[in-house]
């Protein structure tokens, strides 16, 4: 602790090039945390999706419909616990652009699929009791100001009225989550307030995908087989998979976007690596005859080396700790896309990984310097004064 002086006299020393060091390390560190929260964003929902849940569509494809009579047919296999289903809608609100997630689904089923979707117990009383309600998300609630109580109209490009009038809903309940990552964005409202609405057309009496609650996680894949041989050969196949690898899959389809943001906060390391490194040779070069001056007065090579890492662990640990603070401050603020990334936030794993990354870009920064400080010999050094 006593040399902290020298070493912070001697960062000091150069203080547009310490400041623009600091700058880029900085600049990396939050970089890096907005990436990881991108990632985590895009691999929504993958981390939480329930082991105990299937997921199951048409087998051709997610748009093609399943009839509604296949809910009492899967209740029936054994090792099947629970079961719900649920309809994408497309609907939005007032305008195109103010488009959100909206899902008709089966109230009771849904909510005892779903447990960390919570609200309280008499807002969800009052929505399983009204075939008009509807629940959403406390961030959509708050985007657009909604409240208990509040008509909302939404317009649906896939299922239209027969007067081609909006749907109405009554906002029963604001749902929340404890759980990090839980979207909070949507907006579910009754199956059958559609259904009624959609009899005589080819929507009415079909569901756009069930979940599946299984006894034994372990033996999902097994259980999945066998609810899709129940349909197999029938008009409308099926495709069962566990709720994790169907997410995977829907996320694949618009490329490896974790991959990608690995790839680009790998690339910011190394670059920023190369350039810490490059400005402590460079400061330590400057220095070579107080080296020789200290070596002289006694102090040992263990000694220089300490001093030069020390110097490379401060600039590198503020300017990383402050990267990673900036990044956590920002994406604190929740999705900056305006409904894009409903679950932006940068991952408590990555903030440790982040820890970790400065402190191996403190040592590797300095550590080819300090060596060579360390084995400077005395004469070479005063030589070069």
């Amino acid at each position: 602790m006593k040399f902290l002086p020298l070493v912070w006299r001697n960062l000091m020393r150069r203080k547009l090039r310490t400041f623009f060091t600091f700058m880029s390390i900085f600049i990396a560190f939050l970089l890096f945390g907005v990436l990881m929260a991108i990632r985590a964003a895009f691999s929504m929902g993958v981390e939480i999706a329930g082991a105990d849940r299937l997921m199951m569509i048409h087998k051709v494809s997610l748009i093609q419909l399943l009839p509604r009579s296949y809910m009492e047919r899967i209740r029936g296999v054994d090792g099947v616990t629970d079961v719900s289903h649920a309809n994408w809608f497309g609907g939005y609100y007032q305008d195109p652009g103010n488009f959100i997630a909206n899902m008709a689904v089966d109230p009771e089923s849904w909510l005892r699929l779903y447990p960390e979707f919570e609200l309280p117990e008499d807002q969800k009383k009052a929505w399983i009791g009204n075939r008009m309600g509807a629940i959403v998300g406390i961030d959509t609630a708050r985007k657009f100001g909604w409240k208990v109580g509040d008509r909302v109209p939404l317009i649906s490009p896939i299922y239209r009225k027969p007067d081609n009038s909006p749907w109405d809903f009554t906002i029963d309940g604001i749902y929340d989550s404890p759980v990090k990552g839980t979207d909070k964005t949507q907006f579910f409202f009754h199956w059958e307030y559609v259904n009624q609405a959609l009899q005589g057309t080819p929507f009415a009496d079909h569901v756009g995908w069930y979940v599946i609650r299984v006894a034994d996680p372990a033996s999902s894949d097994k259980l999945a087989g066998r609810i899709d041989a129940l349909f197999a050969n029938s008009s409308a196949e099926t495709k069962t998979a566990t709720e994790k690898a169907f997410i995977q899959s829907f996320a694949s389809q618009v490329g490896d976007i974790g991959g990608i943001m690995m790839a680009i906060a790998a690339l910011v390391m190394f670059f920023i690596l190369f350039v810490t490194g490059n400005a402590m040779a460079q400061s330590i070069r400057e220095r070579t005859s107080e080296l020789g001056v200290l070596k002289t007065l006694g102090f040992t090579d263990g000694r220089i080396l300490g001093l030069v890492l020390t110097e490379s662990a401060l600039l590198a640990g503020f300017g990383g700790a402050a990267g990673l603070a900036a990044a956590w401050a920002i994406t604190s603020q929740g999705d900056p896309t305006g409904g894009f990334l409903p679950a932006f936030y940068f991952p408590v794993r990555d903030l440790i990984l982040g820890g970790v990354l400065v402190a191996v870009l403190a040592f590797a920064a300095g550590a080819l310097p300090a060596f060579q400080a360390s084995r400077l010999q005395i004469t070479t050094a005063l030589r070069r004064a």
